[in-house]
């Protein structure tokens, strides 16, 4: 994260933009530390983040309101299809591949947002900003040549992924995290305290924080999961919960 003096003033200066022109400004991409910083921040403007999926971890900030403002802007977020012009011969493509091809066309990361990868084709959402930049310019990922065009998020990434029930000793955040990502108690653990974790977009800050229902969990390096909640007890006396993972 950027000096964070520096990226409070900055979301302050955009939502007092917003608020005393009543009209709607959008940040670049923040990361889930920043999230986090902002979450905690007291506005005087409205504001909501947007990353092109509920699911998705890279957001902007949307300053204003249909109240505030008197009317509804679009969030500047495109999606682009990245995909192999020969599938057959491509190189198997991975979310660094698509990164690394695109921050070496010069490309700030904060333009960038999330990239999801389905059946070797990257989906990745960026500011408008950029998009036709990267359409025209991005010819190769690794050394699979590409091609690039607008796209809606396949319904595979629309789509919430499919429910699994796992079992846990109680709804606590280290047990679940334990339980997804196959870990010991105690690595779920260090990965909280070492502020890895977050819960929809904030920092998870006690390794016996409850989950409830709806709640994302991020985990830098492992993925992410949506918590639905208790399915049943186990004849045991654990607990059997529902969660969706994201591939």
């Amino acid at each position: 994260m950027e000096n964070e003096t520096l990226f409070i003033n900055r979301m302050k200066e955009l939502s007092a933009r917003a608020w005393g022109r009543g009209s709607w400004v959008f940040s670049e991409f923040l990361t889930l530390a920043e999230q986090d910083t902002l979450l905690r921040l007291r506005l005087d403007c409205p504001f909501s983040l947007f990353g092109g999926l509920a699911s998705s971890e890279r957001k902007i900030v949307c300053f204003g309101s249909e109240e505030l403002c008197g009317y509804v802007e679009a969030p500047p977020v495109q999606c682009v299809r990245i995909e192999p012009v020969q599938q057959k011969f491509a190189d198997p493509l991975t979310h660094r591949d698509f990164l690394g091809s695109l921050m070496a066309l010069g490309l700030r990361r904060e333009v960038l947002g999330d990239i999801e990868i389905v059946d070797n084709v990257g989906y990745l959402f960026c500011l408008d900003s950029v998009s036709g930049f990267i359409r025209e310019n991005l010819t190769s990922v690794r050394h699979t040549t590409v091609r690039c065009a607008p796209s809606e998020p396949p319904e595979k990434l629309s789509s919430p992924p499919p429910l699994a029930e796992l079992v846990v000793a109680s709804e606590r955040l280290d047990a679940a995290v334990a339980a997804v990502f196959r870990l010991s108690r105690s690595e779920a653990q260090e990965l909280i305290e070492k502020e890895q974790v977050f819960l929809s977009g904030r920092l998870a800050k006690s390794t016996s924080a409850a989950l409830t229902p709806g709640t994302i969990v991020s985990v830098r390096h492992y993925g992410r999961f949506l918590y639905e909640g208790i399915a049943r007890e186990t004849k045991k006396g654990r607990l059997r919960v529902q969660v969706r993972i994201f591939k």
